[in-house]
């Protein structure tokens, strides 16, 4: 048998060419039953269909684009697979796209003949870009900064809130000299976390140290590197404490610490952000400041195809979490001798 047509599905189900279009297009002019009964038919004799006519009719590839310079770590699998999800429910596809280079960004952005992209880019992504994008009418959703316009919406973790709370956590605890380990200094949760952090600091009246401001780039090995060169380097005075710029970041502390002979949180607290699955049974147990990452994802994806199908206006939707407290802090009873 050559390739099942629409009009082989039609005869098998014993209704019209029309009938089959609407059940298989889930509209209210066919009943349930109906419905039922083309989807069997469709089924027994394997029909794909074709979906070519479906876009050009739409003038929709029902197709969304992820762009990323890099998906490593637990927040991007958590991210991407909840977009993922939410888009297949609503009958998008999504394509994810990883690259460093600049041009190659805005090629995929400009030339792939999406519906709508997701970008994750930090400084990649810049006014320039976004003025196209506005030029263009690409409906957009970024991740990495709050920002909004015609067809432009964000999602993004009230960062600043984390990392005020996180850091006056570690105060309330008794801790006093607390260094912070940055992200990158030109993404948006590393730089409002850090906003948080020196707001707390400035609150109860403690110095920040200039020389207590790392980089970690969010990474668990840089972190590692950095740390373990810190401590090398500051043998007479290391801080009580340090605030992460996510949980992979704050494991590299952790692991460089030990290394080098403290105990955590003996000797030095530690704090993350994000909760990633890991953080409960990494020893010790990691205290955080705990994202709704699925959330983020799901509520980006309704942003999206919501603004693509009844072209909505652009807008930020931040989202909040909550501190969670584990082994990694602990109540600073006396100064380290």
């Amino acid at each position: 048998m050559g390739k099942v047509t629409i009009k082989d599905v039609a005869k098998e189900a014993g209704v019209s060419i029309s009938t089959v279009s609407n059940a298989l297009n889930n509209s209210e002019l066919v009943n349930e039953d109906t419905r039922q009964k083309v989807l069997d038919a469709a089924n027994r004799l394997n029909y794909v269909p074709n979906l070519s006519g479906k876009y050009l009719k739409s003038g929709k590839s029902y197709m969304l684009g992820f762009l990323t310079s890099s998906v490593s770590g637990e927040y991007f699998t958590t991210l991407i697979e909840a977009i993922s999800k939410q888009c297949g429910d609503q009958g998008y596809t999504l394509n994810v796209l990883i690259s460093r280079d600049k041009s190659v960004i805005n090629d995929q952005i400009f030339g792939r003949g999406f519906d709508g992209v997701f970008i994750f880019e930090g400084e990649r992504i810049g006014e320039e870009e976004l003025a196209l994008l506005e030029k263009k009418h690409i409906h957009t959703v970024l991740l990495d900064r709050a920002y909004q316009s015609s067809s432009i919406g964000s999602v993004v973790f009230d960062s600043h809130y984390a990392g005020y709370t996180a850091t006056k956590h570690l105060i309330n605890l008794g801790h006093r000299e607390i260094a912070f380990i940055e992200g990158a200094a030109d993404v948006y949760d590393s730089s409002e976390r850090k906003r948080g952090f020196m707001d707390a600091m400035a609150e109860y009246g403690l110095p920040v140290r200039e020389e207590y401001i790392l980089q970690g780039y969010f990474e668990e090995l840089l972190t590692y590197n950095t740390v373990n060169i810190f401590s090398r380097v500051r043998t007479n005075k290391m801080p009580d404490a340090f605030v992460c710029g996510n949980d992979q970041s704050a494991i590299g502390c952790i692991n460089a610490l030990k290394d080098a002979g403290y105990r955590v949180p003996e000797d030095i607290s530690v704090i993350g952000f994000d909760d990633i699955q890991v953080s409960q049974y990494f020893s010790p147990s990691l205290s955080t400041f705990k994202n709704p990452i699925n959330l983020q994802g799901v509520t980006a994806a309704r942003m999206l195809i919501d603004m693509i199908e009844n072209n909505t206006q652009g807008h930020t939707e931040q989202l909040h979490g909550e501190l969670t407290a584990r082994q990694s802090t602990v109540v600073r009873l006396s100064p380290r001798s």
